[in-house]
């Protein structure tokens, strides 16, 4: 049996210049942070002593005979690039609902790919996973996804990650990544984190609906895309530094109005409504993370008025949260166990 685990991000800036037709052409660049909140991922091969070959366990429990018949989409696209063609038993758990603007889709990839890769007694790299990943969920599944999330989920940490311009534009899982990691001072970076509140806004979206029609509007916003990754740029001197942290949360600001205004879809009078509230009393900036519609709101706002905010937002569902650094890891190795 062997259990992966792997985190949950939140991204600060360059959210949508990391869409495969806007870095092919522009290159791209986003500032973000995995979190401890995860995905687990539990594998064995399954023995053979079942009506079913395979048993995969998620929001439906599916009993199946063969590979194809997997109803989930990235565990039989995994399974297929894997070349695995015994039966299988996977069930995932996770700390946060999916479907929520923190990347789950493409922690649920990646820590499966680690799992069944330790299945096979392979060690794969960081970039490995992630390429895999990215090469599953865009060209195998032809999903609405950009790349971030499977390279933070994949690597951890505090990064800047660059996207070139010169990766070919007919090879989706061979992007041309950069991870580079943030380094900070501790207290600097701990002065960010305790600026930093995230809550549950409890509205479903259509992710990949959302997605699709920012794709769709990628070459008519061009200079909209353009300001948004010079904010990576931007933040990383702000954190670096050693002035006012505010300015963070005033960029994080300027960011969602750029952000929302790419298409109607990423906000709602609801969500304006909970943003505008947070600003009321006394939040400087924040966004909704992900492609927008709803999901997990991320607040910047000096920590001696989070009581009150708190307070103003008691509808909503506050879940504190610390920065990790490790990505997917394998968190349970034991080959011969049954379960």
């Amino acid at each position: 049996m062997i259990i992966s685990r792997t985190p949950f991000r939140i991204s600060f800036f360059g959210g949508g210049t990391d869409y495969p037709v806007w870095f092919r052409e522009n290159g791209g660049a986003v500032l973000a942070t995995t979190i401890d909140k995860y995905c687990y991922i539990t594998c064995r091969y399954l023995p053979p002593f079942f009506d079913h070959r395979s048993r995969i366990v998620w929001s439906k429990i599916e009993l199946v005979k063969e590979a194809e018949e997997i109803q989930h989409p990235a565990v039989r696209e995994a399974l297929r690039l894997l070349g695995i063609t015994e039966g299988v038993e996977v069930h995932h758990d996770g700390d946060l609902p999916a479907r929520a603007g923190l990347g789950s889709s493409s922690a649920f990839t990646v820590g499966l790919l680690h799992a069944l890769y330790g299945l096979k007694r392979v060690m794969p790299t960081k970039s490995q996973l992630a390429q895999d990943a990215i090469r599953i969920e865009q060209e195998r599944l032809k999903e609405n996804v950009g790349s971030q999330d499977q390279v933070l989920a994949a690597f951890g940490g505090f990064n800047r990650v660059e996207f070139s311009a010169s990766a070919s534009s007919g090879q989706a899982g061979k992007n041309d990544f950069r991870v580079i990691p943030i380094i900070l001072k501790p207290e600097r970076l701990r002065l960010l984190h305790d600026h930093l509140l995230l809550f549950f806004t409890g509205l479903s979206r259509d992710a990949s609906e959302i997605a699709g029609e920012q794709i769709r509007v990628t070459r008519r916003k061009r200079e909209e895309l353009k300001a948004m990754r010079q904010m990576v740029e931007e933040a990383i001197g702000i954190l670096s530094g050693d002035g006012d942290i505010a300015a963070f949360g005033r960029l994080l600001h300027e960011g969602w109005l750029l952000k929302r205004s790419l298409t109607e879809k990423i906000s709602n009078p609801v969500v304006d409504e909970i943003y505008e509230t947070a600003r009321k009393e006394g939040g400087i900036g924040g966004k909704l993370l992900g492609a927008g519609g709803g999901g997990f709101l991320l607040v910047f706002a000096p920590p001696e008025v989070h009581p009150g905010l708190k307070g103003a937002l008691g509808r909503l569902l506050h879940v504190p949260f610390k920065f990790e650094s490790h990505g997917s890891q394998i968190i349970f190795n034991e080959p011969g166990a049954a379960g």
